[in-house]
């Protein structure tokens, strides 16, 4: 029997069952078997024989298909490392993230426990096996400490206010800039439609730049796109629509030669641009075919999300690659830069798609006109409107010249289908009868060139706003603009029009990600540094906030203002010093620059008005011959009358040499008169002097 045991590893099964069948003191000693037990025993002994003789064929059935699956897995490997081949040829940045993601893998282990092993040490282990794998997939870069490769970042627009989006990304010999944005003016500057980043460190760099990398239309990430390349030509990395949108802007601009400089790009492909490497990554936003970017650096990886939100209905039905973002996070991140707009907003931002539903009802109850006004960028609302009006039967009239751009340019690169014979011009509105017709316009942050403005002020050529008219103003004021927007409100209302603004609670949705879609970017990027960006300062304090309590350590945390440089590596975030930023004034409608002087020389006369003096001044005698003094704008008018006697005081003890000095004497008039207005009414009005000696 001991033999056997040796031979089969069988036979103590096959004893096992023997001792069960006859009892274990059947087989003590040397005691013989009677008749009967050695017939049990024999028929016994025959069962368990073929029992084995069954199970060492069922064994060697068994591994006969193991070396049949391991042959197969075998082959299929061979051809999946054929297709990955191909993949990587085909695909660069999908194989350029395996193998980045193949280094991290580890391969997993089986640990085998005997009945008699302590199962509460194991479990202890366990525990603090998975703690180590946490802290490990939650920080892939905590060990990271290489000071000896540096890249500089620095915003020279987007952070400590609403718009004119524009980042610089820096190494020792390239250059990108991320965006190039506008913003708008406050009422504290008159005659001004659009403020631009200053360009100022541009130049001092433009020898180092490669590209400019555009993450989406909207214009606080495009619109200075023109004022920049007069000056400066680099090429333009971006995906089609904002490219497209850029080519309007060029066109108007003259700059059609510039169009050379474009470079459509594909998402999930990898760019090299100088001593960077970016990909672009689709993200859902208020417009069409925005992206998140991947910048790899020499320190590391960078992640810039751009204006995003995680929709998971969006309308042209592509939602945010999670999977792209989840890939990079895993591989490790360096620096996440995040959009901070809505971060004061709890909870998820709505479904572009909401907005449909509202727009049904507005429809199925408007009995004559309905004009709808939004961000000529947002493509999809505007489509969604289309949509609903040629259900019910309307014609549609596109009015505002960039709304019919961006429409016309989506339609063209197929980003949306809608038949030519739906529209009508606006001298063909009034052929159909109101319920008929759908009128889609600019105008809502209240621009006073604007269509709706000039409709709902009666200076339209073609539409007047009627009592019957259903108005959606399907936006929502840009900080800065409330006023501008409150104002079309009211005149509006005051023609009788029905508005629906926002006590639709779903007449609008943001673009922008709340809090819980930012904490989600945090959770899947898991980057070692973060920097929050686009919002004012209170909105990047907030979203601060959320990246520590998503496990980003509060020392590598900063919150940037513009002009801030931040010095990257793997083992620290740090400023290294500040660069010249500000605001250039732009009068849209010629197109030029407004010097900052004939600013400041408005706002003053808004503010304190203006003193013309008008003075005929007899050298030899040093006395006023003929003084004529005129004011606009400053309400104590009796402080005028003081003006001629302070005047001739001045003259009679003025030096000789003054007389002789045109524009001394006009200086020296401004600074007397500026200094008697301010002790009387507290304001420093501009003095213009003008002064004839006789």
């Amino acid at each position: 029997m001991q033999n056997d045991n040796n031979q089969n590893p069988n036979s103590n099964a096959a004893n096992n069952v023997v001792d069960s069948f006859f009892g274990p003191s059947d087989f003590d000693g040397e005691a013989p078997l009677g008749g009967e037990q050695k017939k049990k025993f024999k028929n016994h002994r025959r069962n368990l024989e073929r029992q084995n003789a069954a199970a060492k064929a069922k064994a060697a059935a068994k591994n006969a298909r193991d070396n049949k699956v391991q042959a197969g897995q075998n082959n299929q490997n061979a051809g999946s490392t054929a297709l990955s081949t191909q993949n990587t040829e085909q695909n660069p940045a999908k194989a350029e993230s395996k193998n980045r993601r193949s280094k991290n893998r580890k391969k997993n282990q089986t640990i085998k426990l005997s009945g008699n092993e302590d199962w509460q040490k194991a479990m202890q282990e366990s525990i603090k096996a998975n703690k180590a794998i946490h802290e490990e997939r939650l920080h892939p870069l905590k060990n990271a400490n290489d000071a000896s490769k540096k890249v500089w970042i620095t915003p020279l627009g987007g952070l400590g206010e609403i718009g004119a989006n524009m980042t610089v990304f820096e190494t020792e010999n390239d250059a990108i800039i991320v965006d190039v944005g506008m913003s708008f003016p406050d009422e504290s500057m008159p005659g001004v439609d659009i403020l631009v980043p200053d360009f100022s460190y541009i130049r001092k760099i433009k020898d180092k730049v490669r590209a400019v990398i555009i993450t989406h239309a909207h214009e606080d990430h495009i619109g200075a796109m023109p004022y920049f390349f007069k000056e400066f030509q680099f090429p333009i990395y971006a995906t089609p629509l904002p490219l497209g949108m850029i080519s309007n802007k060029f066109e108007e601009h003259g700059l059609k030669s510039h169009r050379s400089y474009f470079r459509p790009v594909k998402k999930r492909q990898i760019y090299e641009i100088g001593e960077f490497e970016v990909e672009f990554i689709h993200i859902t936003h208020s417009v069409i075919d925005a992206s998140a970017l991947a910048i790899m650096t020499p320190a590391g990886t960078i992640i810039h999300t751009g204006d995003f939100k995680i929709d998971s209905t969006p309308i042209d039905g592509y939602p945010t690659d999670l999977h792209r973002l989840a890939a990079y996070g895993e591989d490790g991140v360096l620096l996440l830069m995040s959009d901070s707009t809505n971060s004061w907003r709890e909870g998820v931002t709505k479904s572009e798609s909401s907005v449909g539903k509202t727009f049904d009802a507005l429809f199925d109850k408007a009995k004559g006109r309905v004009i709808m006004s939004t961000f000529s960028s947002n493509i999809h609302r505007v489509y969604q409107a289309i949509e609903r009006g040629v259900k019910h039967g309307r014609k549609v009239c596109v009015i505002g010249r960039s709304m019919e751009r961006n429409l016309w340019t989506a339609i063209e690169l197929g980003y949306i289908e809608l038949r030519k014979d739906i529209f009508i011009d606006a001298n063909e509105v009034a052929k159909y009868p109101d319920n008929e017709v759908l009128i889609v316009t600019t105008g809502s942050q209240g621009e006073t060139m604007s269509a709706l403005y000039r409709m709902a002020t009666d200076e339209h050529k073609y539409i007047k706003i009627k009592p019957t008219d259903q108005i959606i103003i399907s936006a929502k004021a840009i900080p800065g603009n409330e006023a501008s927007v409150s104002r079309v409100l009211n005149y509006l209302l005051k023609n009788g029009a029905s508005v629906a603004y926002q006590d639709f609670s779903e007449i609008h949705v943001s673009g922008h990600a709340a809090a819980e879609e930012q904490k989600l970017m945090l959770s899947l990027i898991k980057p070692k540094f973060f920097l929050p960006v686009h919002g004012e300062y209170n909105h990047i304090m907030r979203h601060k906030e959320y990246g520590v309590a998503c496990g980003v350590d509060e020392r590598n945390i900063y919150l940037m203002n513009d002009g801030d440089q931040m010095e990257l590596t793997e083992r620290y975030l740090k400023r290294a010093r500040t660069v010249k930023t500000g605001k250039t004034f732009i009068d849209n409608q010629i197109g030029k620059q407004i010097s900052d002087d004939v600013v400041i020389d408005r706002q003053q006369l808004s503010e304190a008005g203006v003193i013309v003096i008008m003075a005929q001044i007899d050298r030899g005698e040093h006395k006023l011959i003929k003084n004529r003094v005129i004011s606009h704008g400053l309400a104590q008018k009796h402080i005028i009358k003081d003006l001629e006697d302070i005047t001739q005081q001045f003259l009679t003890t003025a030096k000789d040499e003054l007389f002789d000095d045109h524009k001394g004497m006009e200086n020296a008039i401004r600074t007397l008169v500026r200094k008697h207005v301010f002790r009387k009414v507290k304001k420093y009005p501009t003095i213009v002097p003008i002064i004839y000696f006789m």
